[in-house]
């Protein structure tokens, strides 16, 4: 991975020290410790004069058994280990070395820093003969991005939805540790589909751009396979530039981000297929596959959804058996959507006959998959040419890249809630997407707050601390607890139940569109470039809405509520009556100043 270029600097990784939550001496004398949260490190273990001469026996892991101990044995790649080592003579403490693992530190894997040395993700741990040991003085070590825990909050009148945010949130920050967007521990190797989650949630929880961006420069240049992963890097380059409004790594990477539209492989009509004769190793290589450290040798192949059925108990996968064709609906979804963000990309940059050309091929790709690849009998979008079976995906995807004519989203917003949460936990990041941009709160609340085996209840009802790959080990047979793409919510939360998100780059100008569904009430804070920005909304008995925003300075903000067409626009701003003005289901004012200010629906 030479000659890699990067047009930010990264903040070192720190090495924080956390105390155990809970301590116990079983009836042999190991102690056994329990730090509250998984966290990717190390133990430091402080032994008596006389237990120096000795070795020491440590195990640690993510999991417990019914009767308290470290799961020895746990399923699917949920981390256990034993570790011996000599006790340090000459030191205090003895910091545990952690064994390298053959397969998360192969060649493409990101390695550790030689400073900081080997680690592994545990909440639990266990010392054997630990007569000498002070408990309350073991530390764990764990290492992470520098994060403010302070810069964002959110609350509600749901407490399974409040266990959520804190199990999203503390998996943006603990997912950290190797300076990169990781996919988990299992292999260490970073994927662009699980960067863009991570990267909106990253925002959503911290003002932290520099890590994001260096990410998804890395994945310019040391790419994966999915054909739509190539597609989520022009994702990423917008979310970038609507975030902080720098240029300068959409200027250095734009022709690189003009070959990830995968515009090469269009036939006349608009379409891509990884299929077409276009799709050759030469093309591929100017997508920077098939480098010296590249382990993805096979080439591109569309993804939809994942795993697999090979992957699982049951064998059906997460893909709603969608019908993996040539032309496959999803994919060429995923390619409208970029092709119009890079429409948007070339305009900033003043390239306006690339604007024109993309804006251009991102309505025909999406007239043609209306034409072709929309089932009229049915209200819903098949899985490609030639299919007859309709997937959530071919529907969903279609719903939040906002491809669905006016006249049919009725429809396929109704197969689409039809299906429920049939994908992972990838994909419901662009479920519940497409769920709030269509006025489905309430149903989005439902699925984030449900307690079933497809749901983020269930990870936090199993003791994890941190996202897993998959809803549950028959979904996935060898999933990991430790996943940053399943903590979707955490970007959700802020972005649409909060409804903070930006109109212009780097916050110059902001939407705080609150959607509660059901809530009674729900408050938080929103990281920005700019300053903090706060949400508050109480839902009287009376049907009365008190919205309360905080807006930081040089930012204006356009804010709105679902309200009935049929009431009156007028609403109290800050005391006052003000006119509103209506957009979709919602009533809006706009260009608030910054400050704090209080808006009150009748």
């Amino acid at each position: 991975m030479t000659n890699q270029r990067y047009t930010v600097t990264r903040k070192p990784l720190q090495q924080i020290e956390g105390t155990p939550a809970h301590t116990r001496i079983t009836e042999e004398g190991t102690l056994f410790l329990d730090f509250g949260q998984a966290a990717f490190g190390t133990l430091i273990v402080p032994f008596s004069e006389s237990a120096k001469e000795s070795r020491v026996v440590v195990h640690l892991g993510e999991q417990v058994t019914a009767d308290g101990r470290v799961e020895r044995s746990p399923a699917g790649t949920i981390r256990y280990i034993r570790i011996e080592q000599d006790i340090s003579p000459d030191e205090a403490d003895t910091r545990i070395v952690i064994p390298p693992d053959k397969r998360n530190t192969g060649p493409a894997a990101i390695k550790m820093p030689p400073e900081i040395g080997e680690v592994f993700p545990f909440r639990y741990a266990e010392i054997e003969d630990a007569e000498g040991v002070d408990a309350a003085a073991v530390r764990q070590i764990r290492v992470q991005y520098p994060f403010d825990e302070e810069a964002s909050s959110f609350s509600s009148s749901d407490g399974v939805l409040n266990a959520v945010w804190d199990l999203c949130k503390y998996s943006i920050r603990a997912t950290t540790f190797c300076g990169v967007y990781v996919d988990g521990d299992r292999e260490r190797i970073p994927y662009e589909g699980d960067a863009y989650i991570n990267q909106l949630s990253h925002y959503a929880v911290d003002s932290e751009y520099a890590l994001a961006r260096y990410t998804h420069e890395y994945l310019i240049q040391n790419p994966t396979w999915p054909t739509e992963w190539h597609l989520h890097s022009v994702m990423m380059a917008w979310a970038d530039y609507l975030y902080t409004g720098e240029t300068v790594s959409l200027k250095e990477f734009y022709e690189d981000l003009c070959a990830k539209t995968l515009i090469e492989l269009a036939r006349p009509d608009g379409l891509i297929s990884t299929a077409s004769e276009c799709c050759t190793v030469a093309f591929e290589k100017r997508l920077h596959m098939h480098g010296e450290t590249c382990i993805f040798k096979h080439g591109l192949r569309d993804l939809v959804d994942w795993p697999p059925g090979s992957f699982t108990e049951g064998g059906t996968g997460e893909r709603d058996n969608h019908e993996m064709l040539p032309v496959n609906t999803v994919v060429n979804a995923f390619h409208a959507h970029a092709l119009k963000l890079m429409s948007h990309i070339a305009g900033v940059l003043g390239r306006s006959e690339d604007q024109r050309l993309f804006a251009e091929r991102a309505d025909l790709v999406r007239d043609t998959i209306n034409q072709r690849l929309f089932d009229e009998t049915r209200g819903c979008y098949i899985d490609g040419e030639g299919s007859q079976h309709a997937s959530l995906h071919s529907n969903m995807f279609m719903l939040a890249f906002d491809l669905v004519p006016d006249a049919r989203k009725a429809p396929v917003v109704a197969f689409v809630k039809s299906r429920g949460m049939a994908c992972s936990v990838y994909g419901a990041q662009y479920l519940l997407e497409a769920l709030y941009l269509n006025g489905e709160e309430d149903f989005a609340l439902e699925l984030m707050t449900a307690k079933h085996d497809r749901s983020w209840w269930n990870m936090i009802r199993a003791g994890s601390t941190i996202t897993w790959e998959a809803w549950d080990v028959k979904y996935k047979k060898n999933l990991d607890w430790n996943h940053a793409w399943g903590a979707a919510p955490a970007n959700i939360l802020p972005r649409f139940v909060l409804g903070v998100r930006p109109l212009e780059p780097g916050f110059r100008k902001v939407l705080i569109h609150p959607q509660p569904g059901s809530l009674a009430d729900v408050s938080g804070t929103v990281p920005s470039p700019c300053g903090p920005i706060s949400v508050s909304l109480a839902v009287h008995p009376s049907g009365q809405r008190n919205l309360e925003v905080k807006i930081p300075g040089n930012v204006r903000a356009k804010v709105g509520l679902k309200q009935s067409r049929q009431a009156d626009p007028t609403l109290l701003v800050d005391g006052k009556p003000v006119t509103g003005f209506f957009e979709g289901d919602s009533l809006f004012v706009d260009n608030l100043t910054p400050g704090f200010h209080e808006l009150v629906y009748p």
